[in-house]
């Protein structure tokens, strides 16, 4: 399989941060979008240049500044390794006779945002990667490999052995020893096991204190577990949906995993073959789709905003897409080749609290059809339409 080319279109004339996971290729797209003639790099997860700089900031100053005039673009990765230099690029970006912009990548958000960095001040815009998605991955696309391996590019663009290797060397050295060396964690034994428990609870409703009580650990750690996961990209939370946004926070949300093959690494399933018609291949479908969608609702710049829905009956229905027209579509996900009204009726639930919603099945039908007010898309469909 060739190289992808992705749906991201990186900003040429401005300042922006580019976060993502690690191996979603990040460093492969900045390289491909501006030439090594007109750019520099600093790669802060080489220890020397790290060294170098973490002792003495100012060193990126006095270098940029001497710069030729032909390098336009100043590209550092892994910003978060040292939020300090941030105060140097905002000093740069204030220079008046410093025509130059910065690409600052990171795989966390979170020594950022919790340190209190210098963000800039709405100086430089925001991206983010994800791994490679339907569109991108175009006539090489497999749903079958992609709900089994995932879609990182290192893993799907290989076979199927290197694909076992790649995912669990992610799971066992960067989803652990990354975590420890930005001492994210105390007890790292305490948040691998949290780790398989958050993978097998990935998209169901969250119990801190179930999870807590088989983790060992308290409930308060818990949920300061699942918050490194988000800001170190590895997840994402999904909150219930309410008319009443304070509501929706003190609710229970869901959290999905960004990647099904690093979900299917955790919980040991990546040497089974994914089996249509089986409760674990609809829960790996859902996923899919659910990612697919947070991936494209970025790049496409939608504004969506998206929740789930449960009723206090139980009824419930996977992803509610707010427009920004205040519209509002809800979106149930089946792996069924053949969904029954029988299968939807958290959308009719929620039709009585939002009756002008447009309700949606996704599923893997050959063609879009109509169930009463409900219309099934091939999934395909649905996600070429966002």
């Amino acid at each position: 399989m060739n190289k992808k080319k992705r749906i991201l279109k990186l900003p040429q004339n401005a300042n922006f941060f580019l976060f993502g996971p690690r191996q979603v290729g990040k460093s492969t797209l900045i390289k491909e979008s501006f030439s090594s003639k007109t750019s520099i790099t600093y790669n802060l997860l080489e220890e020397k240049e790290y060294l170098r700089l973490v002792s003495n900031p100012e060193i990126f100053s006095q270098e940029i500044l001497k710069t030729d005039k032909s390098i336009t673009h100043i590209i550092i990765d892994e910003i978060q390794r040292l939020p300090s230099l941030l105060n140097e690029i905002h000093n740069l970006i204030e220079s008046c006779d410093n025509k130059k912009f910065f690409v600052m990548s990171g795989s966390s958000a979170r020594k950022l945002k919790r340190g209190q960095a210098n963000l800039l001040g709405g100086r430089a815009w925001t991206r983010y990667l994800y791994p490679l998605s339907y569109r991108e991955l175009g006539d090489d696309f497999s749903l079958e490999r992609a709900l089994r391996f995932g879609t990182l590019p290192a893993v799907y663009l290989s076979d199927n052995d290197s694909a076992q290797e790649i995912l669990g060397s992610y799971v066992e050295t960067y989803l652990t020893e990354e975590i420890r060396a930005e001492a994210l964690v105390r007890n790292i034994g305490n948040f691998s096991r949290f780790l398989k428990l958050a993978a097998n609870e990935s998209s169901n409703l969250l119990n801190y204190s179930n999870i807590g009580r088989e983790a060992s650990v308290s409930n308060q750690s818990i949920k300061e577990y699942f918050q490194i996961l988000e800001d170190t990209l590895i997840g994402a939370y999904l909150l219930p949906y309410n008319k009443s946004t304070r509501k929706r926070l003190v609710q229970h949300p869901k959290f999905y995993f960004f990647d099904n093959g690093v979900r299917n690494s955790l919980l040991k399933k990546t040497k089974d073959d994914v089996v249509p018609g089986t409760y674990s291949y609809g829960i790996d479908f859902e996923h899919f789709i659910v990612n697919e969608i947070i991936k494209l609702n970025r790049y496409m710049k939608k504004d969506w905003e998206l929740s789930f829905y449960r009723s206090n009956n139980g009824a419930e229905v996977d992803l509610i897409i707010e427009k920004p027209d205040k519209t509002v579509m809800a979106v149930e996900i089946k792996s069924s080749e053949n969904p029954s009204k029988a299968d939807l009726k958290g959308l009719f639930s929620f039709q009585e609290i939002c009756p002008s919603a447009e309700m949606i099945c996704i599923a893997r039908v050959p063609r879009s059809r109509a169930l009463g007010d409900i219309t099934v898309y091939p999934w395909k469909e649905f996600l070429d339409m966002i």
